[in-house]
């Protein structure tokens, strides 16, 4: 799922503020944003179609967080340029990038971890 410029502006106000009334959230869109109520309204019933957010009772609540979105459009990402295979990104990667010696522990020790979370 992707969202537009502006729908991530707003909803980088969301994830910031978490739950809140509707009207809070118009005000806060205007004074960042520089966005009418209407403006703000008519992205918020875009991020209520991509079930972003939910707006039950003019209280707006998120339903995905920061951290689960940026990870969609991560694996998203390998999927289009890397036909989903995580090996293939690496080696593009570092073919590109010289890792250093912490970045290839870190690799190693995130793999190990995987295998004895794996054995489990």
């Amino acid at each position: 799922m992707y969202l537009t410029e502006a729908e991530k502006s707003l909803m980088d106000i969301i994830w910031e503020q978490g739950d809140m009334p509707a009207k809070e959230l118009v005000r806060l869109a205007d004074e960042r944003l520089d966005w009418r109520r209407t403006t703000m309204y008519t992205i918020l019933k875009k991020l209520i179609e991509k079930n972003m957010v939910k707006n039950e009772n003019a209280e707006i609540s998120c339903l995905i967080s920061r951290k689960e979105y940026e990870n969609m459009q991560k694996k998203g990402a390998i999927r289009k340029y890397f036909s989903g295979s995580l090996p293939e990104f690496v080696n593009a990667f570092i073919r590109e990038e010289e890792l250093t010696d912490d970045e290839v522990k870190e690799l190693e020790d995130i793999i190990s971890s995987y295998k004895k979370s794996k054995k489990s």
